[in-house]
């Protein structure tokens, strides 16, 4: 089921509700999740950096996905580097897409991976909120059963599915109002049942 490659930006491992619903999208087979090591550091910086969390967790957070996606690192694209036709700071991303094969790069930088320079190389760069928005559309009973998942998995505070797409909302508001539609026609049907 996993034939779209795809490299997940920092950008988008930072936030991490987004980054847990983005992993568990990657664990289920929706598709082949590229990644690098400068991408997980570029992360662990700016978690460390903005506050988000200390030093020695943000680190733990890189070794959980090493160890739990070790056949997503991608390491012979450094070669690439230089001669990608983007900005010097994105040209890691775009060099790990290309020397994996991936078809997009999932960022919220957009304006850094400008199609015209993309689509030679047939990689396409998407927001988040649109590739949920694509994965809801081609397998919404696996999102939903994702995102009950990762609700119950966190245990302090509990939280819903609902809960869920609320800490999503701000950053991807066209999924988040296409589960949060999806979740209510649930809850409205357990209720004409019961």
């Amino acid at each position: 089921m996993a034939s779209v490659g795809v490299v997940l930006d920092a950008c988008v491992l930072f936030p991490g509700s987004l980054r847990d619903t983005l992993l568990r999208t990657a664990d289920a087979g929706l598709f082949q999740l590229y990644l690098t090591d400068e991408i997980l550091e570029e992360m662990k910086r700016n978690l460390v950096s903005k506050g988000h969390t200390t030093e020695e967790k943000a680190r733990y957070i890189v070794e959980q996905i090493k160890k739990y996606f070790p056949e997503a690192f991608i390491t012979r694209h450094s070669l690439l580097v230089p001669v990608m036709p983007i900005n010097e700071k994105d040209r890691h991303v775009l060099a790990a897409a290309v020397a994996s094969g991936a078809q997009m790069i999932v960022t919220q930088n957009l304006k850094d991976f400008p199609s015209t320079d993309l689509e030679p190389l047939e990689i396409e760069a998407l927001s988040a909120d649109d590739f949920l928005v694509h994965q809801f559309f081609q397998e919404k009973e696996i999102i939903l059963s994702i995102l009950k998942e990762q609700a119950g998995d966190l245990k302090r505070p509990p939280q819903t599915p609902l809960d869920i797409v609320n800490r999503l909302e701000n950053i991807t508001p066209n999924f988040a109002a296409l589960v949060r539609e999806a979740l209510e026609v649930i809850e409205d049907v357990a209720q004409e049942i019961y």
